[in-house]
């Protein structure tokens, strides 16, 4: 039997298959032309099946603890009866394009779970802390029975935004800090945030947690909100101790609530959205594969290094070569 059959996976996939949820993923990522018509068939199949999910990002600088996070978080999800998935997107080593860190290996107690299903993917070259398949991956973890989604990024940065543009909420974690946290992570981000987690706050660190937290809360208020209606919420927790976990769920539940009837309207708003990101990853995935493109590239890539060239103009004529094969 072809183990990539897309009927015979998407029946699998209906029924809860860990394994074929995981060769689902695979085939999805998978950037062979022959496996992606199998994936379009599959995710025509799987797609009746999805969109009963909740949907939510997580986000943070490297070392605020997102996996812990997760993984506390799942636990505590998972025991208020909902399944839980987590596509975490690991760093991607530049010589083998793998996963560097395989956030499986740190959150051992949640992959353990029978109700957990977890899938490190590396990021590769895609901008915005997400693996170019998330979205389709998010979508055959519905059709398997998942109704918690939650999608971890690689970490805060200028770009790393585009995971709210995929889910239905979007949380930000961050560490006990100074005065000079405000300035510190970049403003883009947070305006994106629908809740704000200052995790970590424990110990020693819990009172600075908690001043953290609110120089925070005085500060989003500044900030135009994201759904009307909903001013994003500023709490603490720790991952550690499970402080403020059953917390951030209550959140999300009002998040919801808040949202009503602006969610179909915000996935039809992201569907739109990927749908044009696709057609632009794929066109310049043709002018890649495509010889007298590539070369027609590099010369430009030579004209503009040397400014006999404006980028602008030397892409308006790349474009229009493409457009002319086509």
């Amino acid at each position: 039997m072809e183990e990539n059959d897309p009927s015979r996976l998407a029946a699998a996939v209906f029924a809860g298959e860990r394994r074929a949820l995981a060769r689902a993923i695979t085939l999805i990522e998978s950037s062979r032309p022959d496996h992606r018509d199998r994936a379009d068939a599959l995710l025509e199949m799987l797609l009746p099946e999805t969109g009963r999910s909740i949907r939510l990002g997580v986000s943070g600088s490297p070392g605020v603890g997102k996996s812990t996070f997760i993984e506390s978080f799942g636990r505590h999800v998972i025991e208020a009866g909902h399944r839980v998935a987590v596509l975490a997107v690991d760093p991607s080593s530049k010589r083998s394009g793998g996963s560097i860190l395989g956030d499986k290996t740190r959150m051992e107690a949640l992959a353990r779970d029978g109700a957990a299903f977890i899938r490190p993917s590396p990021a590769g070259s895609t901008l915005g802390g997400v693996a170019r398949r998330t979205r389709e991956a998010m979508l055959a973890c519905e059709a398997a029975g998942f109704d918690v989604v939650l999608v971890e990024t690689v970490g805060v940065g200028q770009s790393e935004t585009a995971v709210a543009d995929m889910v239905d909420m979007f949380l930000l974690l961050l560490l006990p800090a100074g005065g000079d946290e405000l300035q510190g992570i970049k403003r883009g981000i947070v305006e994106l945030a629908d809740l704000v987690l200052v995790n970590k706050a424990d110990g020693e660190l819990e009172a600075q947690a908690r001043r953290t937290a609110a120089d925070y809360e005085a500060a989003m208020h500044l900030l135009r909100p994201s759904v009307p209606g909903w001013t994003a919420r500023v709490q603490t927790c720790s991952a550690l101790t499970g402080e403020g976990i059953a917390e951030a769920w209550k959140a999300v539940g009002a998040f919801r609530r808040a949202l009503g009837g602006g969610l179909e309207k915000r996935r039809t708003r992201q569907a739109k959205a990927w749908m044009w990101n696709e057609i632009a990853e794929g066109a310049l995935a043709a002018v890649r594969r495509d010889d007298a493109l590539r070369e027609l590239a590099g010369k430009l890539e030579r004209e503009v290094e040397a400014g006999r060239a404006a980028p602008a103009a030397a892409a308006r004529r790349l474009l229009a070569r493409f457009l002319a094969g086509s």
